[in-house]
């Protein structure tokens, strides 16, 4: 951006992915007018204004220092902790599980912002260990410690989709803090051969069904396989071009279960074909790219643990989700960032955001405020 015509403070700002993230809520918003009859609500005006605040709300972010945002990380986690265990109190039940709080002017799900929370704290956590320890066994007792208690909390929901996003984020800063790849080769090895006990023992009956309809859709096409099935026939039936913009007729005559948030990528591709899908994939794969490459110039152990962490966490939202659309994994109830219809799931995205941005700040000089 031409400095000479911009203020400063604007032409600093990452443009180059900003700009492709607001085509592509813009375009999540057109999905869900479609989804709604041809209505801005109840879905699609509040999807463009929350993204207006939360970006907002990312620019702050990425204001902030280093150092204040490494002194953030022990208090927001602890919040973050009390905040499972008050869903478990007094938090209010949805579809059938306990999940959120009703904070009277919005429902907030804190497992939502367990996912950044746990990569900044990990981030905080091998960032203070001396390099020599980390490949210690004593030093995953506190990680094991930081990760178990709100991965335990999401699962007494129950939500297995947001606690393998929880581990997930975590395995990665950990990996890239430097732990001894055998050590993740024998833990991945003992869940595989604990797979079997896990399913009849630890998932609850609707998740078992899950994993069963995810390996055979077809063997109860109107029942368990009801969501995957439709979702399939949306997509195959948009074709490269799609059916035409309002056209769906998965949506609109109410076959495809929830259109405006796990299976918008669904109600898309009905529409805008796989046009629309490759210009999906292209943002997530712009961001991704952006989000990688601020994490290999950070400056510093805890700004890359950090912004690789996030990134990992975005790329995880995505990939779920739309590998489950497709029928390539069970549903879990993730939804598509920037596109599907929800208040904490796009505010845990540009909380993810704008600490990438704060990091890529960072390495360019910027010491933001609040030293």
């Amino acid at each position: 951006m031409n400095r000479d015509f911009v203020p400063a403070a604007i032409a600093r700002e990452p443009w180059g992915i900003i700009l492709p993230l607001i085509v592509l809520v813009l375009f999540g918003a057109s999905v869900l007018y479609s989804a709604a009859g041809g209505r801005l609500q109840p879905w699609a005006l509040m999807h463009v204004l929350r993204f207006m605040m939360f970006l907002m709300m990312a620019i702050f972010i990425s204001r902030l220092s280093r150092n204040f945002i490494r002194m953030l990380a022990i208090p927001v986690y602890i919040l973050l902790v009390l905040a499972l265990i008050a869903v478990e109190a007094i938090g209010f039940v949805g579809g059938g599980s306990q999940r959120w709080l009703n904070l009277g002017f919005m429902t907030l799900q804190p497992s939502e912002l367990m996912k950044p929370g746990i990569v900044l704290i990990l981030a905080r956590y091998y960032d203070m260990l001396p390099g020599g320890l980390v490949g210690s066994f004593r030093s995953m007792i506190a990680p094991a410690v930081i990760i178990g208690i709100p991965v335990g909390l999401v699962l007494l929901q129950p939500d297995l989709g947001t606690s393998l996003a929880i581990m997930f984020g975590a395995v990665v800063v950990m990996f890239l803090a430097g732990l001894p790849l055998r050590w993740f080769i024998a833990v991945g090895v003992a869940m595989l051969a604990a797979i079997p006990a896990a399913f009849f023992f630890l998932l609850h009956p609707y998740q078992q069904n899950r994993v069963l309809t995810f390996l055979d859709p077809e063997t109860d096409p109107l029942g368990a396989g009801y969501h995957i099935t439709q979702s399939k026939i949306a997509i195959g039936s948009g074709g490269v071009i799609g059916k035409g913009f309002g056209n769906g007729t998965q949506s609109h005559l109410n076959y495809l279960p929830e259109p405006h948030t796990d299976f918008v990528f669904a109600t898309m591709a009905e529409e805008w074909g796989m046009l629309g899908g490759f210009f999906v994939l292209v943002v997530f794969g712009l961001l991704l790219n952006w989000g990688l490459r601020v994490s290999r110039d950070a400056p510093g152990r805890f700004s890359r643990l950090l912004a690789a962490g996030l990134t990992a966490t975005v790329f995880f939202y995505a990939a779920v989700n739309l590998m489950m659309v497709m029928g390539l994994a069970p549903v879990v109830g993730i939804p598509l960032p920037f596109m599907s219809h929800g208040g904490s799931s796009m505010l845990t995205i540009m909380i993810c955001v704008g600490l990438i941005m704060a990091v890529n700040r960072w390495g360019q000089g910027q010491q933001g405020h609040w030293r």
